[in-house]
Parts: C-alpha cells; structure tokens; sequence
C-alpha cells in the first residue's frame, strides 16, 4: 500500500491488518513507516517515491521476495496545493498528476501482469469527492483525482474477467492532519482562526461532522474480502451524502 504511514493511508492500513491481510506499506520517509509497522498499521514496509517508477519496482520487487505474491494493491500516497487557478501554475498540475495518477500507474504497471497470471488481485485507488465534483483553488488537485477515476474505470473493464477488480473510494471531508493542517493556512489567509474554520466546514456538511479515517478502512476492507468480489469500476463516496446531489 503506498501512503500509509499517516492519514488515511495509516486507517486503511490498521483495517487490512486487522483482517489479517500483511501489508507492506510504501513512502517516502523511513522514519515514519517504521512507526507504522511498530504501531500495527502493517507487515512491513519499503521505501519508495511513488513519482520514480524504477524506485516503485524495485520497492514492489522487495515487498513480494519478502512476503510473498501481492493480492492487494492501494493506492492512497497523496498530497495537496491549494490555490486559485490564475495563481497556480502548469508545474503544479504536473505535480499532482505525478503524485495521483501517474504514482497509482507505476505501481499498477509493476504488480498486475502477476495478478492476472494468478487470477486474483483487488486494486483500490483512494481518490476524494474532488474526483466527483469540482472545489475553487483546487483546480489541480481535481483534475488529479478525477483522471485518477478515469483509470479506474477503463483498467477494470479490461481486467474484469480475469480475476482482478479495479474500484476507486472517494472519501470527503476526513478528519487528518493534512485536512487540519490545510484549515491552518487557510486561516492565516482569511482572519478566522482555524477552529472557526473548522465549525463553518463542518455546518455545510449533511453528517455534521467529518468523516472518520476508520470509516474509510472499514470500506477498502469490504472491497479486498468477499462481499466485494462483484464490485468493479465504481467510484464510491465516503462523505455522508456530501456527493449525493
């Protein structure tokens, strides 16, 4: 799994492991996939930026010598610029392309041939309501995510009947430190604190509250066991009904 040390990525990857699926988890800093691991969110990890593709082979080539066939896939490595679009720039939309799709492209490239071959194999995308719906200043970001859907979509009509499922989970509002950190900055720029910040975002949503990281474990876990091995090619939203208009 990339992304997994933090976030979302560390929810999902505390649900596999607690149905018994030993993931390895993959990114950037060595540092913080150790406390992963030490802190149960996986089996083991690697180290990988998911922008090189020849350091997201070798990295998958490490994680299958150690542990075996890889059945799973999720790709969650993530990040976000915010910013108007005329303030934006063409080398931002690069980034995150680089980070959302082309990152979820290189680890796909390297592990489905041997799903195919064995005829079973579950890949999830974490992509975000920024994949189904448009948000001001993050013009980059959703065009990412939604190209993001679009390989979710075309890759699981091709592999449909060879034992591989291909779904994309868009979460909302998710209660991290990267959504926490981003009300922060936002803060800074428009004189409420972040707190205020917080209550107005969480006023407009349908729950009244953020969505929980373990909500969205709980839902690649459904995915990667049984009760999902007829679910292929859907973006589903994780948001209480943000999405749902």
């Amino acid at each position: 799994m990339t992304g997994g040390s933090r976030g979302i990525g560390a929810a999902i990857g505390r649900a596999l492991t607690s149905v018994g699926i030993r993931a390895t988890l993959l990114g950037r800093e060595e540092g913080a996939l150790r406390a992963a691991v030490a802190d149960g969110r996986g089996a083991g990890f690697v180290v990988a930026d998911v922008t090189d593709p020849g350091a997201v082979g070798a990295a998958c080539s490490a994680a299958a010598a150690s542990r075996g066939p890889i059945e799973v896939l999720v790709n969650c490595a993530g990040s976000v610029e915010t910013a108007p679009f005329l303030r934006s720039s063409p080398e931002a939309f690069r980034r995150m392309l680089d980070v959302h799709l082309m990152g979820a492209v290189h680890a796909i490239f390297f592990l489905l041939p041997g799903m195919i071959e064995r005829r079973s194999g579950r890949i999830v995308n974490v992509a975000s309501t920024a994949a189904l719906q448009g948000y001001r200043h993050l013009a980059a970001y959703c065009a990412a995510k939604h190209a993001l859907v679009g390989l979710t979509r075309s890759l699981a009509l091709e592999v449909a009947r060879k034992g591989v499922t291909v779904n994309a989970i868009c979460p909302g509002y998710t209660d991290t430190a990267m959504l926490h950190a981003d009300l922060e900055r936002v803060a800074g720029r428009g004189g409420r604190s972040s707190e205020e910040q917080l209550s107005l975002l969480v006023a407009g949503l349908p729950l009244g509250r953020l969505v929980r990281p373990e909500e969205v474990g709980a839902a690649v876990v459904w995915l990667c066991g049984p009760g999902g091995a007829a679910v292929n090619g859907q973006a589903i939203p994780i948001d209480g009904g943000e999405t749902s208009g």
